[in-house]
């Protein structure tokens, strides 16, 4: 028989309240985001008054000493031996209730859990205006616990009288009711504590087993909770960042842009990349509980010192100066909104070369500009961060443990890149790659921000595809269409109806509203002839070569066009990209 892994230990509530309070047990911070919605606040006190179980607890031992305090301002008397790993919102509710603390929902709106009782028929309910005018409703049971509790019920029978009158024998029986709300302080609950010498692997499979889920515990998550309880004011950090970035700012400094709103977890990711030169966050997790990866044992001293490294570098990531000069290394590259972003992973990656490029090897603003912006340019067409992305950044980090220069950071990243891009890269691999119908396809945002960095202008028009492109500008209908070159009405008169066919990305142009609506169903031949004599016929020919349309393409069989504009797709791609490496097209 194996050995287990897990003790049963019995709680009542009150040591669980009182330990969370001292730090003992892990609880995050009520700042964090609480999901849970009210009813089931409510529905799990009825339970318990009722009686019924309400569902194991499952901590993990963290396996230091007890004497450690958390790191930060945090004001627990202890860290934590106890992390929590299924029955945090249950936790989360059971403290806010009766310790009458606010928590904080995803929309990082404040709020009280009100939970009401009535007394008469034993019924819980969430509160709401009509149940804090009846006097028959004890409104917030948090009350209870947070006065002596003869006060409570001297108060709560004065206010019932205003409103009827009350029997010595009903008297009794409400007080005999309250008494027992007030005595869910004794409920029993059952915790599985798991061993301290058990990885987070196996914790998440214990996890899925006791419940029954398909779906293993986020790494991410573990490493957050771990920042909850030992560095509260890190995560706090990380969320209002993630807060502020989804909302523009009037006035003040901001992180908002129209690239990312991250997650915590996310930017979680870059401090890790940028602190430890770490892409799995398993390893991290490992670290971060102050493990030695020789020897499994846990030290107290180890895991103060590799908070200090991530508490550096999520103050370097989360710097505005920082994070704001790395978007305009986006716009450099020709992307100008997350719409044109296929992968926010990659996007983070960036990013994390762009903080290691400016505080490891101190490259200047506009050179680092510069090879970021063609590192995420051929990140970003190629999908490198598609498949296996943590192992992909592992294996591009790994490359920079022997550079000791801003000159040799370039040529890493300068050899990655030029590796990529071959002769077959341009001229069959990304026509292939050309060769789709979907709407968020790499190769296509590539071509946009291509058409940005050659400067072109929008199809029959003489504005520019960047200004059209601009997040900012709104509009009932938008200022850009994907006109089909090959008009769909059209090609069905010829037999061709198939969506895969007629939506292929070679057919799409950028045009303006008005002018697709004008196009309608005509054939090329008849448009084309109409809309080419606005222009002069030198400004014409430009305009062919920005939208990659091939001599004599109105007339072309539509097979025929698509294969012949994929590769002049392609290299207008080619010649955008090379606009970054300073070449003149």
């Amino acid at each position: 028989m194996s050995t287990t892994v897990f003790k049963k230990v019995d709680y009542p509530l009150s040591k669980l309240i009182d330990d969370i309070d001292m730090g003992v047990i892990g609880l995050p911070e009520l700042q964090r985001p609480f999901v849970w919605p009210n009813i089931n606040v409510r529905d799990m006190f009825d339970s318990m008054y009722k009686g019924f179980p309400v569902g194991y607890l499952l901590f993990w031992e963290n396996g230091l000493t007890d004497h450690h305090r958390q790191i930060g301002t945090g004001k627990k008397q202890k860290a934590p031996s106890l992390l929590i790993v299924d029955g945090q919102q249950r936790l989360t509710s059971l403290f806010a209730v009766l310790k009458g603390m606010r928590i904080i929902r995803k929309d990082f709106r404040e709020e009280h859990l009100y939970i009401a009782f009535r007394p008469v028929d034993h019924k819980f309910e969430v509160t709401d205006a009509a149940i804090h005018r009846d006097p028959e409703f004890i409104p917030d049971i948090s009350q209870i616990w947070a006065v002596p509790f003869l006060r409570f019920l001297k108060n709560f029978f004065q206010r019932l009288r205003k409103s009827r009158e009350i029997s010595e024998e009903e008297e009794n029986r409400l007080s005999d009711t309250i008494y027992q709300l007030h005595d869910l302080k004794s409920y029993p609950f059952t915790a599985l504590e798991i061993s301290s010498s058990v990885d987070e692997e196996q914790v998440s499979e214990v996890f899925v087993r006791i419940n029954g889920k398909g779906t293993r515990l986020n790494q991410a998550d573990f490493i957050l909770t771990l920042m909850s309880v030992f560095w509260d004011d890190g995560r706090k950090e990380l969320e209002d960042f993630c807060r502020k970035a989804k909302t523009p700012a009037t006035g003040e400094a901001s992180p908002f842009n129209y690239f990312l709103q991250p997650d915590p977890d996310q930017l979680l990711r870059v401090s890790v990349g940028l602190g430890f030169s770490r892409a799995r966050l398993n390893y991290v997790y490992t670290i971060l509980r102050g493990k030695d990866l020789e020897t499994g044992e846990l030290s107290d001293e180890r895991r103060e010192r590799q908070f200090a490294l991530l508490k550096e570098s999520q103050e370097y990531v989360l710097n505005l100066q920082n994070w704001h000069e790395f978007l305009k290394t986006l716009l450099q590259a020709g992307y100008c909104s997350g719409k044109m972003i296929s992968s926010k992973v990659g996007l983070l990656y960036a990013y994390t070369f762009f903080l290691i490029g400016k505080r490891d090897y101190r490259l200047d603003i506009p050179t680092l500009r510069n090879i970021i912006a063609r590192w995420f340019f051929m990140t970003a067409l190629t999908g490198r961060y598609s498949d296996s992305p943590e192992s992909r950044m592992e294996q591009d980090l790994a490359r920079l443990r022997e550079i000791h220069d801003g000159a040799g950071f370039i040529n890493v990243l300068n050899r990655i890149v030029t590796d990529r891009f071959t002769e077959d890269y341009w001229n069959i691999t990304l026509p292939n790659e050309l060769a789709t119908q979907a709407a968020r396809s790499p190769s296509l945002f590539a071509y946009y921000a291509a058409l940005n960095l050659l400067d072109a202008r929008v199809l029959f028009s003489n504005l520019k595809v960047e200004k059209l492109l601009d997040p900012a500008i709104r509009a009932n209908k938008s200022a850009l269409e994907r006109h089909h070159l090959f008009p769909k009405n059209y090609l069905a008169k010829l037999g061709i109806d198939d969506t895969r066919t007629t939506n292929q990305i070679a057919n799409y142009a950028l045009a303006e509203w008005s002018d697709n609506i004008g196009i309608s169903d005509k054939s090329p031949a008849e448009y084309f002839p109409e809309y080419a004599a606005r222009f002069l016929p030198e400004e014409f020919q430009q305009m062919c070569y920005w939208h990659a349309l091939p001599d004599g393409w109105e007339n072309m069989d539509y097979q025929e066009f698509l294969e012949a504009r994929r590769k002049a797709m392609a290299h207008v791609i080619r010649d955008g990209f090379s606009r970054l490496q300073g070449k003149i097209v």
